[in-house]
């Protein structure tokens, strides 16, 4: 259903009327899994990486439409997803690139410090660790507990406020969604 409500969003009117271009999502890599550089580089998104398997992120985004890519930009230290519904070297202009990854990378050296601002960068096979002690802090303090929380709490009130009343409607309408 998730997948379909994304779907049908992003193949609006009200989607094209405000963005010329499908989505890209930059999201850290999983502290669950192990990537190996392939050999490819890019001049903006730098080393790509593969993973053997798919994970639980890598799913859901596949339920809506996309495929994903890794990638460890020139001067980072770690691979970055990057999830789209196309073609991610050709859709995107490399300052469209460019913005992506550094709102992401600023993002995730404060969110993942023990990832994306550890003091090694990956290497040809790389098992990203939210316990690796090897890096440094940054001058910004962010709560991890409490952002837990708040999703949780989101999480919560969505599922009350719009699944649960709605949940009958919303199955049937994506039951019979087609694009």
């Amino acid at each position: 259903m998730h997948g379909n409500i994304f779907k049908h969003f992003v193949n609006s009117n009200e989607y094209h009327e405000n963005f010329s271009k499908p989505p890209v999502i930059c999201l850290s890599v999983s502290s669950k899994d192990t990537y190996h550089r392939t050999g490819n580089q890019h001049p903006v998104l730098g080393d790509e990486y593969r993973q053997d398997g798919a994970s639980l992120t890598d799913r859901y985004f596949k339920k809506m439409g996309l495929q994903v890519r890794y990638f460890m930009p020139k001067n980072s230290v770690a691979p970055l997803a990057f999830y789209f519904p196309g073609d991610l070297l050709s859709d995107y202009t490399d300052l469209e690139l460019i913005g992506t990854i550094s709102t992401m990378e600023t993002f995730q050296k404060i969110y993942r410090p023990e990832i994306y601002n550890a003091n090694s960068a990956a290497g040809q096979c790389y098992q990203p660790s939210l316990n690796n002690q090897d890096h440094s802090l940054t001058k910004i303090v962010y709560d991890r507990e409490e952002r837990s929380q708040l999703a949780i709490e989101q999480g919560k009130f969505t599922e009350e406020q719009f699944i649960k009343p709605y949940k009958p409607l919303l199955e049937q309408w994506s039951a019979h969604y087609a694009l």
